[in-house]
């Protein structure tokens, strides 16, 4: 069974992400990640699912965003920095801090 967690990492670490809505985000998610073929792909369940364990973890900003001057929200995936080196880890597992 694949990690949503670390594929959704995977994924925005190599990736931009905007789109309106988070179904567009999820269908260019899984167009992003079927051209990845070290990535497995995730169902939209699993890719929710993911997204807000992601978010609990303090690993994605917030999603949803609405632009100065917008007239309707964008979903956006961007790491935040703790995101960024838990993204490098997913990549090289050889980067793991060592454990104390």
């Amino acid at each position: 069974m694949t990690d949503p967690t670390a594929t959704i990492l995977a994924i925005a670490f190599r990736h931009a992400i905007n789109e309106p809505t988070i179904e567009a985000g999820y269908e260019r998610f899984r167009a992003l990640s079927a051209g990845a073929g070290d990535v497995d792909a995730l169902d939209e369940g699993a890719f929710r699912t993911g997204i807000a364990e992601c978010l609990r973890r303090g690993l994605i900003r917030e999603p949803i965003r609405l632009p100065e001057g917008a007239l309707h929200c964008h979903w956006r995936l961007e790491l935040t920095p703790a995101g960024v080196a838990a993204a490098r880890v997913v990549a090289d597992p050889g980067n793991a801090a060592p454990d104390r």
